[in-house]
């Protein structure tokens, strides 16, 4: 059961068509035009992956793609933005696993 709003006094009935998607092999039905990010918190989940260095549970915070905290692999692509990206129908979302942070991995090779 996803959370969203489904009648609002203004826009009356919202109804959208859904896809299914697939977060770490539990399907989860999500709006069409979703970003990965939206159904994930839709459907109750918080924690999309775990901090590099201590293990502590990562999520979205800023959902423009400016930070890198909501990144999960994406039908096999590693350290996706999720905020970024739209669902279809099938997609493979995975987390758990601690990722390593491109920007921190470029800063450590170039001082």
């Amino acid at each position: 059961m996803t959370k969203r709003i489904t009648n609002h006094p203004l826009l009356e009935d919202v109804e959208t068509e859904t896809v299914e998607i697939y977060f770490n092999n539990k399907p989860l039905e999500c709006n069409i035009n979703d970003s990965v990010a939206s159904c994930l918190l839709a459907n109750g989940i918080r924690t999309v992956r775990h901090h590099e260095q201590d293990g502590s549970p990562r999520g979205i915070f800023c959902n423009i793609g400016h930070c890198f905290e909501c990144r999960a692999d994406i039908n096999g692509k590693k350290g996706v933005r999720t905020c970024l990206t739209q669902v279809k129908d099938g997609m493979t979302v995975t987390s758990g696993q601690q990722l390593p942070h491109d920007v921190k991995e470029w800063s450590e090779r170039h001082v």
